[in-house]
């Protein structure tokens, strides 16, 4: 199942770039934006995919237009995000 637009289910989902290359994890969705962490440690992860992780300074925002597909288990990108 793919779909294009960013849940709060989304949480905690593997980002990659259109290479295939991945930057990080999803750790936060608020009104339809994520927010990439970059090289996130197992806390944050775990955090993230019970809903519970807070974005840091080092989180990137993502919007719909920069995402490719988001499938149950990562969200791909249409172009690249650099760590």
């Amino acid at each position: 199942m793919t779909k294009e637009t960013l849940t709060k289910t989304d949480e905690g989902k593997r980002v990659l770039n259109a290479d295939g290359t991945e930057i990080g994890r999803l750790v936060d969705v608020h009104d339809n934006r994520g927010y990439v962490e970059p090289d996130p440690g197992i806390a944050v992860t775990i955090k993230a995919k019970l809903g519970w992780a807070t974005k840091s300074e080092d989180a990137h925002p993502l919007d719909e237009g920069s995402i490719e597909s988001i499938t149950d288990d990562a969200v791909y990108l249409r172009g690249t995000l650099t760590r």
